[in-house]
């Protein structure tokens, strides 16, 4: 059974829908720079440029919520508009996080802190599941929502998701995709990781040193033949691959062997159908840091040998939107296969010494891209990977 794509939406550092984020894109300008919140001002941020009652007076927002949830309305809402529901249309919303409603949370705390009160209901907002709640409510009846969070491949995941209910005939289509925002504890999680860089991150590069944070959303609407009948509308892609396997070497890292993102990328193609010669242009995981881009560079050698399709990570432009990455950049991949352009990996000077990869490093348009492969690497181990195709 085909997945098809029927909707996109995106918001971001670099853009408020999608028409601005290829914008952005095919200029290569970043939308890392120092944050402008108390949290974010003294670091190098992709950073959404509205406060949280400017997201909802701009985007006519009508249900109340965290950042991570507003954030996820725009992108839910803008996948979606020009969709009805049809009561012979089974439609569910599968959304990914891993902050949830944590900003509200560290809000009340330090009104705690300063003033000894709080409002208890506040932290309601505190669970990732009442994000996608809350994104449902706004957006209309849905007959299944559900939320997934496994770190840094959770909006892959719930695309996963999704696609494998539609196959089972759980759904006819459905929401899927992922939010997250900027908080304190992130910020604070990442540094004392040692994986967070305070200049402007360099994935793939000899350079790097770790990862800029970013926030923003990323969603998708996925359709059967069936539902498409029904809804008349028009595929912007298919969905022909997706895998998920376990590196269970570190709770942070990934082995050496990149073992969990090479069965990832290899049973993606086994689902997609494809030999590894037909992927067109790899949107890679690419955090930046030391370990990851170079266990994703040897898994990519592994997979593809001596012929590693051309690949970048466009995280250098958002910044590292954690659970909403994979939305995000599903979206970037289909831009991709329909505007037949190859985006660029911004700050690249060296190659890894190890594997000797090049990545884009200018925007090529005018390309040929046919099947795009994205990848998603959470923390745990947890390994994503989707393929899209051209209809």
């Amino acid at each position: 059974m085909d997945i098809f794509v029927s909707g996109y939406g995106v918001i971001s550092a670099i853009g408020n829908n999608v028409h601005e984020t290829l914008q952005s894109l095919l200029d290569e300008r970043s939308g890392i720079k120092k944050g402008t919140q108390p949290h974010t001002q003294r670091f190098m941020v992709g950073e959404v440029p509205f406060s949280n009652e400017e997201l909802s007076a701009t985007f006519n927002l009508k249900t109340p919520g965290s950042r991570t949830t507003l954030l996820g309305m725009v992108a839910a809402k803008e996948a979606f508009h020009g969709h009805d529901f049809f009561s012979e249309v089974r439609t569910g919303l599968i959304s990914g996080t891993s902050v949830g409603g944590m900003d509200v949370s560290e809000q009340e705390y330090r009104r705690f802190l300063v003033d000894g009160v709080c409002d208890l209901n506040r932290f309601s907002h505190h669970s990732s599941g009442t994000s996608t709640e809350e994104i449902a409510k706004e957006l209309g009846h849905f007959e299944f929502v559900n939320t997934i969070s496994t770190a840094c491949s959770s909006a892959a995941n719930a695309i996963m998701m999704g696609a494998r209910m539609i196959r089972k005939g759980t759904l006819d289509r459905v929401i899927v995709g992922g939010t997250d925002s900027l908080t304190s504890f992130t910020i604070s999680g990442f540094r004392s990781l040692m994986i967070f860089d305070e200049e402007w991150c360099r994935p793939f590069d000899a350079s790097r040193k770790g990862l800029n944070l970013g926030e923003g959303a990323g969603y998708l609407v996925l359709e059967s033949e069936h539902s498409l009948r029904k809804t008349h509308k028009k595929p912007l892609a298919k969905l022909t691959g997706w895998s998920n396997a376990s590196d269970a070497f570190h709770q942070t890292a990934s082995s050496p062997e990149g073992h969990g993102a090479v069965l990832s990328m290899s049973k993606a193609l086994k689902v997609s159908g494809l030999t590894a010669d037909k992927i067109d242009y790899i949107n890679a995981h690419g955090t930046a840091t030391p370990n990851n881009d170079l266990t994703e560079s040897v898994a990519f050698k592994t997979v593809f040998e001596t012929k590693v399709p051309p690949f970048s990570s466009t995280k250098a432009y958002t910044g590292h939107t954690l659970a909403a990455c994979g939305g995000i950049e599903a979206v970037i991949s289909i831009l991709s296969i329909n505007e037949s352009v190859l985006f660029p990996n911004l700050n690249h000077t060296d190659c890894i010494a190890e594997t000797g990869l090049l990545p884009i490093k200018r925007c090529r348009q005018n390309s040929d891209v046919t099947h795009v492969m994205s990848n998603s690497f959470g923390f745990g181990g947890n390994n994503s990977t989707l393929v899209f195709s051209k209809i």
